[in-house]
């Protein structure tokens, strides 16, 4: 980006409709598009409850090709209103091959990109390997009208190699779709705590990297059935600075969207200032790529 730009995030609840979805979606983006946002994200897989809370053959019929209706819906408003559009999707790349997707939108209504998110989860009311194959695109940094922004999705954000390896490719904000939340019966107990590390690990990849970070979740309660616990998603979406400060923030429960001003000149300060770029000792690393490092078995 070379100039400033607004950015916002649509924090909001999903039901089991997804036309009413894409609705509510377009309606709210249209909104932040009049507050003056030329970029904007929604969370993860937002045209339907999120059905990974089990194992169930139907849930592929909510997958639909990119580019595909939800692309058409969403590029035809971009185009009317001149922004950028962020949207995370089901893919259905063919028979048996599905991918959880970002599509990227540009201002003219066209895919400037896409990107198919790479670590998938396999936990407790989260069974992503069950409906997603990898990613196979690597981390993409897509090129918009609005500047090189950087695309990744909830699972990916625990992961500092992932945020590293696509600020690396020029991207100034770093944006995650997401699908987060607790638990009911973990709650208490725990749940202070997870909000506050998932929090402080996406602070720390702006830190690392001097880029903004833009975490958008959903909130609700939502059930696939009464049987199920269900996941209680705690909002908290937010915008952080290329420092880790807290831009923007909104609620645990309510349907918001954030607007912030993404700033260039802040990455630049605060990369000059704290030039981790230029001090990686990219000569020692090389067993990043080992899954870990333990002896060879037989070898002392």
């Amino acid at each position: 980006m070379n100039r400033k730009t607004k950015i916002a995030l649509i924090q909001m609840a999903m039901d089991s409709n997804p036309e009413s979805n894409i609705k509510k979606a377009l309606d709210k983006i249209a909104a932040a598009a009049e507050r003056g946002a030329e970029v904007v994200c929604l969370p993860e897989l937002f045209k339907s409850l999120y059905f990974c809370q089990k194992e169930e053959t139907a849930f592929f019929d909510l997958a639909e090709p990119i580019p595909g209706p939800s692309t058409a819906a969403l590029g035809g408003l971009a185009k009317k209103l001149g922004i950028v559009i962020i949207a995370s999707l089901f893919e259905r790349r063919a028979s048996g091959l599905y991918h959880n997707t970002a599509a990227v939108i540009d201002h003219d209504g066209s895919l400037a990109g896409v990107y198919r998110k790479m670590h998938i989860p396999d936990d407790p009311s989260y069974y992503e390997k069950y409906y997603f194959t990898p990613g196979d695109l690597g981390y993409r940094a897509v090129e918009t009208s609005a500047g090189k922004i950087g695309i990744l999705v909830c699972w990916d954000q625990w992961y500092p190699e992932a945020a590293r390896l696509t600020a690396m490719q020029g991207a100034q904000v770093l944006f995650y779709p997401t699908a987060i939340g607790w638990h009911p019966h973990e709650k208490t107990q725990y749940g202070a705590a997870q909000r506050d590390a998932w929090r402080t690990i996406q602070r720390s990849h702006a830190i690392a990297n001097g880029v903004y970070v833009a975490a958008v979740n959903r909130i609700g309660h939502e059930r696939l059935d009464a049987a199920s616990p269900g996941i209680e998603f705690f909002g908290s979406s937010f915008i952080a600075s290329p420092f880790g400060e807290i831009a923007a923030e909104a609620s645990t429960d309510k349907e918001e969207t954030i607007i912030h001003e993404i700033d260039p000149a802040r990455c630049e300060e605060i990369r000059r200032n704290w030039p981790f770029l230029r001090d990686r000792r990219i000569d020692s690393y090389g067993d990043i790529t080992r899954r870990f490092i333990d002896p060879v078995p037989g070898e002392k």
